[in-house]
């Protein structure tokens, strides 16, 4: 059974997050003077707002001439790893996502590699929190009415029909039609043809 419903506002894993996405944006010219200058800044904002704090680090270095930045380290992102000239939209994209639908979108922006088109999909591709993946197709199988044909059956034969309700999980993942993500001992369901 779904612990999250998507008819319900609350469908998302809400848990308020200690962490904030954040990027350490330091100043290249001072790495290279052997010192580390930068700071902490929130990317879940705007990218030019981004831009603008990373002004602020360079326009304060002590090397003069500052100009080249990078993201040497980032927090908050769910284990999504970011380069050090990451595209700052895409920085700004992803905090974001994070920040408003949970871990479950940092899991989805990994299915898609960061594709910024197909990250906008994700309220269409993610189906749920289940249990495992036998209740994801538990689940499906009740939705589709299958059980309620199931039980038309004669009953001197129903013994021997079933559906293979594992093999069935395995195989809408290996076609693709589903993505599993496994999560503090539960499962992420995202539909796999959007």
């Amino acid at each position: 059974m779904s612990e999250h419903n998507p008819d319900q506002d609350d469908w998302f894993e809400r848990k308020p997050s200690l962490l904030v996405p954040r990027v350490w944006i330091g100043s290249l010219a001072d790495l290279n003077d052997g010192r580390l200058h930068g700071r902490w800044i929130d990317a879940d904002q705007p990218a030019e707002d981004i831009r603008n704090e990373i002004t602020e680090v360079l326009a304060t270095s002590p090397t003069p001439g500052a100009e080249e930045w990078g993201i040497f380290d980032h927090d908050g992102f769910e284990g999504l790893r970011l380069d050090e000239y990451e595209d700052l939209e895409l920085v700004s994209t992803l905090a974001h996502g994070i920040r408003v639908h949970g871990p479950a979108y940092a899991y989805w922006a990994q299915i898609v590699e960061c594709d910024g088109p197909m990250l906008e999909h994700f309220l269409d591709a993610y189906l749920g929190m289940f249990d495992s993946r036998v209740a994801y197709v538990e689940q499906l199988l009740d939705d589709t009415d299958v059980r309620t044909q199931l039980e038309a059956i004669p009953e001197n034969l129903r013994r021997y029909v079933f559906v293979d309700t594992l093999g069935l999980s395995h195989d809408l993942e290996i076609s693709g039609d589903v993505h599993f993500a496994d999560h503090d001992g539960k499962v992420w369901v995202f539909d796999g043809r959007i």
